[in-house]
């Protein structure tokens, strides 16, 4: 299985909304400006994004980008096939042995992805970004 970049992005945007919401809504400029991510590909997936229920846009002077979720309750499996559509680890019912394998490997897979949240990927980055933060 291989993951499009519209996926990662979309990690990268949730995760930055979710870091920076607390001052207000999150522009797509903002988030292009701090992530590297073309404004353009970033406008797409928020409407990706806004469409499968993950974050909510606002108008006007003060507007954005919020969570519609707390990051607790955003698993990466349904921000995965949200972007991609459903997952599959190979052929699957080919009438075939080998179905079950990957049958199984399909479960797996989900399985992982759904018991991940955004919280903790965010709660890892923090962990990974103290450890690059020690100073002596």
């Amino acid at each position: 299985m291989k993951v499009s970049t519209k996926s990662r992005y979309a990690i990268k945007l949730l995760l930055d909304i979710s870091e920076n919401e607390r001052r207000g809504n999150v522009s797509l400029r903002d988030v292009s400006e701090r992530t590297g991510i073309p404004l353009k590909y970033l406008e797409q997936i928020a409407g990706m994004l806004c469409r499968s229920g993950f974050i909510r846009s606002y108008r006007g002077s003060q507007g954005g980008y919020a969570l519609l979720k707390k990051s607790g309750f955003i698993k990466m499996g349904e921000v995965v096939r949200a972007m991609e559509g459903n997952i599959s680890a190979g052929y699957i019912n080919d009438g075939e042995a080998i179905d079950k394998f990957w049958r199984g490997l399909y479960d797996r897979l989900n399985d992982y992805m759904d018991s991940v949240t955004l919280h903790d990927i965010e709660e890892e980055e923090k962990q990974l970004n103290q450890i690059y933060d020690y100073y002596i």
